[in-house]
């Protein structure tokens, strides 16, 4: 196995903030590509999003910019754009690549950077494909699941905390920047890449039936906690605890009427229907009759118990934890999960981050790295890059075009 990193040599520069573009961004690093930030002097709109330690150190962007370099610079002075330029169009066959979220105008205009650098590969996250400003909250609210999230008796609108849509549009955007560059190396072009959250939304929205079905004039209702479409649901434990339980395939079903000692039962049930329980549409039909059974064998077992007898038949099912039992007491989210490192992070201290989660057969999964103290990198990348000497570099450090955090 390789010890070399699968993207090495790998160059991209980033400005951006919040979720999908850092999260781009990071997902490159962590392959092992050199990504750059460019940051504004004191920190961009997300460098102090919530949530934050007691000395205000925000913990989101830590999280979402591990192993990355930060060059700070003054943006708002026309010295400072340059920089910015020269440093996204800088020389390399395995450079000359930029992903933001910000608007594509000014020195972040696709037409003035190619100007720089013909083979340029620009990728922008924007809101919809117009250009317009989103985020994940109004585009969930518009593409209608916020109607289908909830108890079954429910009419108010439920939103989801996880930000599904920037997550999607994060990996799209590493997806669409590798594809580019792939591009580059075949025909020698560069290219600007579009990628709308908005779209990314309705893509999946497609590709999951929610839109066919609409269509088709089937209006999906809400379900509370049962998986649409076959039976899981969560049930309680004689001893208090929560668990869900899924039968979706055949052998996840058969798995769970084995532990539970319900076919008999189910077929019973099946006859009093005229449903045919093998096809999980039918089990779907039949959740609250199914539920019933279910629940009243899991609420005679502890906990303990219960993951005996499920573990032991192989059924599909979790325990419900919250992210302080997910930390302190789940070995997968520990150093015995290969994924996880501890790593020291300036302003933080030391805590388990995620590396990348692929792992690649060929090379060695590259540890998680700290996200970069703001400028940290500052002088090193535009010495690098740009061959800029300390005497250059103390001149903009003193008129405030550039910043940077000494070790």
């Amino acid at each position: 196995m390789s010890h070399d990193n699968i993207l090495s040599g790998l160059r991209v520069v980033e400005a951006a903030a919040f979720v999908a573009a850092p999260l781009g961004g990071m997902t490159l690093a962590q392959l092992g590509a050199d990504v750059i930030r460019i940051d504004a002097l004191g920190g961009g709109l997300d460098y102090r999003r919530w949530p934050v330690t007691p000395d205000n150190v925000s913990l989101f962007w830590c999280g979402l910019n591990k192993s990355k370099r930060s060059v700070a610079l003054d943006i708002a002075s026309a010295e400072g754009r340059e920089l910015a330029m020269a440093l996204i169009c800088a020389p390399g066959d395995d450079a000359g690549m930029l992903l933001t979220n910000f608007p594509p105008r000014g020195w972040l205009s696709f037409e003035k950077l190619r100007e720089q650098r013909s083979d340029l590969i620009q990728l922008t996250v924007q809101g919809d494909r117009h250009g317009g400003s989103a985020v994940d909250y109004t585009v969930n609210s518009r593409v209608g699941l916020p109607f289908l999230t909830g108890r079954e008796d429910g009419e108010e609108m439920v939103n989801h905390v996880l930000p599904a849509w920037d997550l999607i549009t994060g990996q799209m955007a590493a997806v669409g920047l590798l594809a580019a560059e792939r591009h580059r190396r075949r025909r020698g072009e560069g290219q600007h890449v579009r990628l709308a959250l908005e779209d990314v939304a309705l893509a999946v929205m497609g590709h999951l039936g929610f839109i066919a079905e609409a269509q088709l004039g089937q209006q999906r209702g809400r379900y509370g906690n049962y998986l649409f479409g076959a039976f899981g649901r969560d049930f309680v434990s004689a001893d208090g605890e929560r668990i869900m339980l899924v039968g979706l395939t055949g052998k996840q079903w058969r798995s769970l009427c084995d532990a539970m000692d319900l076919h008999a039962q189910m077929a019973q049930l099946g006859q009093r229907l005229a449903l045919d329980l093998g096809l999980e549409g039918s089990r779907f039909r039949a959740r609250h009759e199914i539920a019933a059974a279910v629940q009243q064998w899991v609420g005679s077992k502890t906990m303990a118990l219960l993951a005996t007898i499920l573990d032991r038949h192989g059924v599909c099912w979790g325990r419900y934890q919250s992210v302080g039992q997910l930390v302190h007491k789940d070995p997968s989210c520990s150093p015995a999960n290969p994924m996880f490192n501890t790593i020291e992070q300036p302003g933080v201290g030391p805590y388990l981050a995620p590396a990348i989660p692929l792992d690649f057969s060929a090379v060695a999964r590259m540890p998680a790295g700290a996200a970069p103290r703001l400028g940290e990198h500052t002088e090193q990348v535009l010495h690098e890059l740009l061959r800029m000497d300390s005497a250059e570099f103390g001149r903009l450090h003193d008129k405030g075009v550039v910043g940077s955090t000494k070790n």
